[in-house]
């Protein structure tokens, strides 16, 4: 059965990718589900929407990653606290997903995990500030209440609660650990405590400023996020940057992705004891973001993707200096790699820890980095290349140990295949300009951008409400997907390795919770 006897095709979903949006009821919305999980297809996200102004139902949205597509269901709901069918039977990141729309929004699923997820008492139980009748400064604090986390039970075992506030200066997230001795029997992760209410704050902004927003969802990530909206706008708009500017965009987009892995390799080799490699790793970050701020004039790219293009271009002088320092990271990259593969201690510490196995990895509906360091062979830039990836034949990184190590070695690999991907940017850079004007009076639509970031797909859906607001705007990190899989792989580890084994995965809580 094909997806078009079961489901009409919506409106037309503009993207910069390959997309559909498909129209559907309850029972499609269950059926298309099952199919689409049938034939590989991954869920990407979830979102809820309060259209009883305009229509006087709610909307729910599921973006799927599907055979070189993306795939959107929309079902329509009545009634002020409606309810859906859960997807989480077959694909286990909606459950937390369905529990964040509902406190945001009210919006019920018909069974499975109902706890709240975002609320921690930030609001009361009743009070659903993503509704369009809720104003922006409408805040009515809650009170926290026990959380029901699951019990381990058995000779010998207790619980050990990390959290949320940690020793270090890190964001806050809770790790409920069921442990008999050192041996790890179950991890329960709760996050939510850095929510900042970042979707009602889009409907405030002009939909020209909102990248500025996208771009501070999660420092680590701006390039990603402000791409993804972008992207998202320009599809809406039907406006297209330049060939120069996408060119620029990528350079940026793959110096983000070495400057966070090189950090990376560096905390993790000081995680499992070699000081030397952090101290290293670090030096090169630092030249990076130095040569960042030459270049673009900001260390993190927080500014640099705007609609229709670039901040500012990069002339001869800048590109000589950009490729001199790529030339000088491979150099070092290569010898560090050679160190941290010849080191005993390390690759003792590496090998084994934190595994994920294939199977588990795909049950779960792990992505990007995580996933295909446990043999998902899915990457963006590959599958689903958006301009200019289409010309650069992007080498996917792929590992099937699914443990540390291999967590480790898709880094290595991803970093030589960035600086590769961005000397040809460089070398193949076109003339041209490196803006484009965004027409004006924006029709009423829902633009999607999604952008292989460095830790997975980052997606943006973008509704703008014309000529020129936000009705609403989603942004979806791919952290969702791969939370759950630190639960798994940390089990029969001890504790003192959670540390290293959280490191390999480096999670957002910053862009997961919003």
């Amino acid at each position: 059965m094909s997806l078009e006897l079961i489901a009409r095709e919506g409106l037309p979903l503009p993207a910069n990718v390959p997309a559909r949006r498909l129209v559907v009821d309850a029972p499609q919305w269950t059926t298309v589900a099952r199919q689409l999980h049938e034939t590989g297809a991954g869920l990407l996200t979830l979102w809820g929407a309060d259209d009883r102004d305009r229509s006087g139902r709610f909307h729910v949205f599921a973006a799927f990653l599907s055979a070189g597509q993306a795939v959107v269901l929309q079902l329509a709901l009545a009634g002020d606290r409606p309810v859906y069918p859960s997807l989480e039977r077959w694909f286990p990141v909606a459950g937390r997903l369905q529990r964040a729309i509902h406190d945001l929004l009210g919006i019920a699923v018909d069974e499975g995990d109902r706890r709240p997820w975002l609320r921690h008492g930030g609001w009361p139980e009743h009070h659903f500030p993503l509704r369009k009748d809720v104003a922006a400064g409408d805040i009515r604090p809650g009170t926290p209440g026990p959380y029901p986390f699951v019990r381990v039970s058995g000779d010998g075992v207790h619980e050990i609660p990390v959290g949320p506030i940690h020793a270090g200066t890190i964001e806050p997230g809770h790790f409920r650990f069921s442990v008999v001795g050192e041996k790890v029997l179950r991890l329960e992760v709760r996050l939510g405590y850095a929510h900042k209410g970042v979707a009602k704050r889009f409907e405030a902004l002009p939909l020209l400023e909102g990248h500025r927003l996208a771009a501070r969802i999660c420092g680590d990530s701006a390039v990603a996020y402000s791409w993804a909206y972008c992207a998202a706008l320009e599809a809406i708009a039907g406006a297209a940057a330049s060939p120069r500017a996408v060119h620029l965009r990528a350079l940026a987009l793959e110096r983000e992705r070495i400057a966070n892995h090189v950090g990376d390799l560096g905390a993790l080799g000081n995680d499992a004891g070699l000081a030397f490699g952090l101290t290293q790793f670090s030096a090169l970050k630092e030249r990076m973001l130095r040569l960042n701020h030459e270049v673009f004039g900001q260390r993190y790219l927080m500014d640099y993707v705007v609609p229709g293009g670039v901040r500012s271009d990069v002339g001869p002088r800048l590109v000589r200096l950009l490729l001199d320092e790529a030339a000088a990271i491979e150099r070092d990259v290569v010898a560090l790699r050679a160190i941290y593969d010849e080191h005993a201690g390390l690759q003792d510490r590496f090998k084994g820890a934190g595994q994920l196995t294939p199977s588990t990895a795909k049950a779960l509906g792990a992505i990007g980095l995580v996933g295909r360091a446990s043999g998902i062979e899915q990457d963006l830039r590959v599958a689903m290349p958006w301009a200019p990836y289409g010309d650069l034949r992007t080498v996917a990184a792929l590992r099937v140990e699914g443990d540390v190590a291999a967590r480790v070695q898709l880094r290595f690999d991803e970093v030589m295949e960035s600086l590769r991907l961005g000397r040809l940017l460089l070398e193949q850079l076109p003339q041209g300009a490196t803006s484009t004007a965004i027409p004006g009076g924006v029709k009423d639509a829902i633009g999607l951008g999604v952008i292989e970031g460095w830790r997975g797909p980052v997606m943006v859906a973008l509704e703008a409400e014309a000529p020129s607001a936000i009705r609403r705007c989603h942004v979806h990190d791919p952290s969702w997907q791969n939370w759950p899989s630190i639960e798994h792989a940390i089990v029969g580890n001890i504790v003192p390795d959670f540390p290293l084994i959280n490191k390999s995965f480096n999670l957002a809580y910053s862009g997961h919770d919003g």
